[in-house]
């Protein structure tokens, strides 16, 4: 992605343009806090809070942060009008569990955290409008009204649970500060929330031979008395609205399958409180040492963090009329997302954004095995930084590689090869190839040209299909397939300059000839810096600077908008050439499964 550092490029130069000026894509400028505006397309765009108290791998970026920047920047370069939010979750167990292990309060480990995730978020180029956190006075507010009003409503119960009690901490342990043996598929570390084996949502009292996480022994069981949502009086509402919205936002089947599992099963009451310091306080009598558990809470951290935002922030979530919510995680998170969190929202009785779109992705893992930090496997988001190979490459790859309908797996030998045979000798060959002919044989200047030759006329119809394949892919947020569609236009390109046998004789004997050729290609570059703009910012930006033309949007039809006379600004090289000895050594240095 490095551009050529002994000719840097210049600034765009408007007096030597000659671009129509109707495509120009909006910058996105984040002191502008939009709101909706009726009539237009309103989107309101999340991707899944990240716990705060560890760094996120690959898996993570891919799953819910960078999906959601991918559909976000379409949006922007569409036009429409949305705001892309996000922020860690910071309350819970998990939390504390992390600061005891070292050493710190929760607020300091979530100051730490917090400053570790929007770094790595920044390094991969993710354009969210806000990033925030939970642990704000906003994040009361909202979610101890959505609870008086749910209690009001009749939605809530109160209900006497035995919990598991550990007498050496003198503490009840939530569900994380238990593990033991899954009581459906006997692993043996399982969760006292879930099991990562099976994937089947526990509570705590359900593990065979549980134990304390903090210091091993056995718990006992006390009573103590929670909350509940009472999601059994609202299985039909819920029903009614995913039969509705799954239909309309057109979900991916892994999204409404574990929908259905869920609902077939018959919704229950779920607990919503939890005894704990580190949350948000209960506002009811007799509740004063308990907090709200995370499957209530963290959800309401969207509109929370929203309301950090903007104070405009209910015209986005209180305004399903003019609003849709897209909501990007992965798999594990869906029933959230798709039953609890709705659940709760009607509960209140407003007039809530509900969700219309949820995208979910399954597990990207690593060199035929799972991420770990603990024994050093996996690339983490501090660690791609390391490596020396820019953002763009990095996005490229874990979106071509979206684990969207079934797992993926990362392996050093398939990143290298994209970046060396898809990235540099397909994008980065046709791009280098165009604009050094022109700056070589025209001076850099469009010349003027009859496009009306058989050649061009077939060369611009093959694009406007895969154009209108490729938007119609993102309309419905099939990430990968766009991208692929994305690079068979590029591929589409180098064929053409193959074809028309684009050459020193070409220009001096088929002036006209070349002149098309060199039309076509340098707009069709144009259009490949829009719709490379969502996956590849980095990329998009080098080839606007190297075009003198400043980003354009995402048009429905492929048009020639550079016009003849505007004057190129220079080449740079898109891409590098990646060692193939280096598979071996980042292998050692983050590790294998087989280690």
């Amino acid at each position: 992605m490095k551009t050529n550092e002994q000719t840097p490029l210049a600034e765009l130069n408007p007096e030597t343009q000659k671009v129509n000026r109707k495509v120009f894509m909006k910058k996105h400028d984040t002191s502008v806090k939009p709101v909706p505006v009726e009539g237009e397309r309103n989107i309101l765009i999340t991707s899944a809070l990240p716990y705060v108290n560890n760094i996120p791998h690959l898996g993570n970026v891919v799953g819910s942060t960078l999906s959601a920047d991918v559909y976000a920047r379409y949006c922007r370069a569409r036009g429409y009008n949305i705001i892309y939010i996000c922020g860690t979750d910071e309350y819970g167990t998990a939390t504390e569990t992390k600061a005891l292990e070292e050493g710190v309060s929760c607020q300091a480990l979530c100051d730490k955290y917090n400053a570790v995730h929007r770094s790595v978020y920044k390094w991969f180029d993710i354009s969210f409008d806000y990033f925030g956190r939970t642990t704000t006075p906003k994040q009361t507010e909202i979610a101890q009204d959505m609870f008086l009003k749910a209690k009001a409503n009749g939605y809530l119960l109160e209900q006497t649970m035995t919990q598991l009690y550990c007498e050496h901490c003198k503490r009840f342990l939530a569900d994380r500060y238990v593990e033991g043996v899954c009581p459906v598929c006997k692993y043996e570390d399982a969760r006292g929330d879930q099991c990562d084996a099976c994937g089947r949502l526990l509570n705590a009292s359900e593990l065979v031979k549980p134990r304390c996480k903090l210091d091993g022994h056995p718990p006992i069981t006390r009573d103590s008395n929670h909350m509940f949502l009472d999601l059994s009086k609202l299985q039909d509402k819920i029903e009614k609205f995913n039969a509705k919205v799954n239909v309309e936002g057109k979900w991916s089947s892994n999204g409404i399958n574990i929908t259905q599992s869920w609902l077939k099963e018959g919704l229950k009451p779920r607990c919503i409180t939890r005894d704990l310091k580190w949350g948000t306080p209960v506002p009811l009598a007799g509740f004063e040492d308990k907090v709200f558990y995370v499957w209530f809470d963290a959800p309401i951290g969207y509109p929370s963090i929203t309301a950090n935002y903007t104070d405009e922030w209910e015209k986005w979530w209180k305004n399903p009329a003019n609003v849709k919510l897209y909501q990007f995680m992965g798999k594990d998170n869906v029933p959230f997302h798709s039953v609890i969190f709705p659940g709760s929202e009607m509960a209140t009785g407003d007039d809530w954004t509900l969700v219309h779109h949820i995208s979910t992705t399954e597990y990207l893992n690593y060199e035929g095995g799972k991420f770990s930090k603990s024994r050093n496997i996996g690339v983490f988001g501090t660690s791609a930084e390391e490596t020396g190979i820019p953002p763009s490459v990095w996005r490229y790859y874990l979106l071509s590689s979206r684990p969207e309908t079934s797992d993926s797996m990362f392996t050093w030998n398939e990143f290298i090869t994209k970046n060396n045979s898809e990235l540099l000798n397909n994008l980065g060959n046709f791009v280098n190839r165009a604009i050094k002919f022109v700056l070589a044989k025209y001076d850099g200047v469009i010349p003027q040209a009859n496009l009306s030759g058989e050649s061009e006329v077939t060369m611009i119809k093959d694009v406007n299909v895969l154009l209108a394949q490729y938007n119609d892919q993102l309309e419905n947020v099939k990430i990968r397939g766009a991208l692929a569609t994305a690079m068979a236009i590029s591929a589409r390109g180098n064929q053409y300059l193959q074809d028309s046998g684009l050459s020193n004789s070409t220009f001096a004997e088929q002036r006209g000839k070349c002149d098309a050729v060199v039309n076509v290609a340098v707009n069709l570059i144009y259009l490949l810096s829009a719709i490379l703009f969502p996956y590849m910012p980095e990329v998009s930006e080098n080839i606007s600077r190297q075009l003198n033309a400043p980003l354009r949007r995402i048009p429905d039809e492929f048009s020639l908008d550079i016009l003849p006379g505007h004057k190129l600004n220079g080449s740079a090289y898109l891409f590098t050439q990646i060692d193939e000895k280096m598979e071996d050594i980042w292998k050692q240095k983050y590790g294998t499964s087989a280690k």
